[in-house]
């Protein structure tokens, strides 16, 4: 048990502590965050894979003070150091996959080509690799009756997280804070690409009951046409929708609790930070304009507590990497809220 009765949760984050400048270690701490530095498959900005570092950096900077979720950090949060080897692996096949991308952007065609062809079967193998890896990390905190929260990297990183949980809770909902549906059928032909985390989810997992997708606003007609024919399990709040019926009179309260009136019981939150403003995210790794505020963000979560469903994990992505430090202040604070919330919805 951590011994909390010489530290002064008012001073200065310590750097020599763990996360948020606390005093955990992984065995005492109540939330363990799985940090996942992988950027394989982006499409657009890279810098995604050296986030959990940065974020950790500038979690330094959050004061642990919550009014609504007082001593939350009381039950311990800690963050496991980045994995080395997943950050060489992601930086080889990311060189390996912008090849790739910018040889098939010319319009050839990978058949032709004998090395391109090995590039992507190595690129989706790695995908393959971690995505196992993700699952047993994941799996056995769960297992030792850790709560988990997982720190990427680029979006696809989560899948098998999202195992572990259904293998762990059953039937679950997830609610994903995005700009993006990340619908698409093998992207680029990579297999797992960012693009496609919840369409291969919804495919691979039929414990994952409902999809809640909130502030979409960058997509394709391959993932409108999913979305149509899947209307049980995937319910879009488009962030054009969303601002229209602000105009014409309903208030975020209403909007916010359809929302959750939409989910199951059991619920995971998968945060893409792209879902933001990009004012507070412009690194992130495909900015789009519109989204939310971060208060806008932090009310859903709120409603969601107050409804009685239970949180049992969650992931945040794409934070940025910026030379002002922007980007991961954003993403600290972010994290700090849902990891809170967390623990806060699983009383010990």
């Amino acid at each position: 048990m951590t011994d909390l009765s010489h530290f002064d949760p008012n001073s200065v984050g310590n750097p020599n502590n763990n996360i948020f400048g606390l005093p955990f270690t992984e065995e005492d701490a109540r939330l363990v965050i799985i940090p996942v530095p992988w950027e394989v498959t982006v499409s657009y900005n890279a810098g995604t894979a050296r986030a959990p570092e940065h974020v950790f950096k500038a979690s330094l900077q959050v004061d642990l003070f919550d009014p609504e979720l007082k001593d939350a950090w009381k039950q311990g949060f800690f963050m496991r150091p980045c994995d080395k080897k997943i950050l060489m692996k992601s930086d080889y096949l990311r060189k390996e996959a912008e090849l790739y991308i910018n040889y098939i952007s010319e319009g050839e065609e990978v058949n032709d080509n004998k090395f391109m062809s090995k590039t992507l079967r190595e690129v989706n193998a790695g995908s393959v690799f971690l995505n196992d890896w993700v699952y047993e990390q994941t799996k056995d905190l769960l297992d030792a009756g850790k709560l988990v929260g997982l720190l990427g990297g680029d979006h696809s990183t989560p899948l098998g997280f999202f195992k572990a949980i259904a293998q762990k809770h059953g039937d679950f909902g997830i609610l994903q804070i995005d700009a993006h549906c990340d619908l698409r059928k093998a992207y680029e032909n990579f297999n797992y690409s960012h693009a496609s985390i919840m369409y291969n989810a919804l495919e691979e997992i039929p414990q994952l009951t409902k999809l809640v997708q909130v502030g979409v606003r960058d997509y394709c007609e391959e993932e409108w046409d999913y979305i149509a024919l899947n209307k049980e399990r995937v319910v879009t709040y488009f962030d054009k929708d969303i601002r229209e019926r602000q105009y014409e009179g309903q208030t975020w309260k209403e909007i916010a609790n359809e929302i959750i009136s939409q989910l199951p019981q059991t619920v995971f939150i998968s945060f893409d930070i792209d879902g933001l403003d990009p004012k507070l995210c412009p690194h992130t790794g495909t900015p789009v304009q519109g989204g939310f505020e971060t208060e806008q963000v932090f009310y859903i979560f709120k409603l969601l507590m107050q409804s009685g469903r239970k949180i049992v994990g969650f992931d945040l992505n794409e934070v940025g990497v910026s030379h002002d430090e922007w980007d991961e202040n954003v993403g600290a604070r972010c994290l700090f809220k849902l990891c809170s919330m967390l623990v806060s919805c699983n009383p010990a």
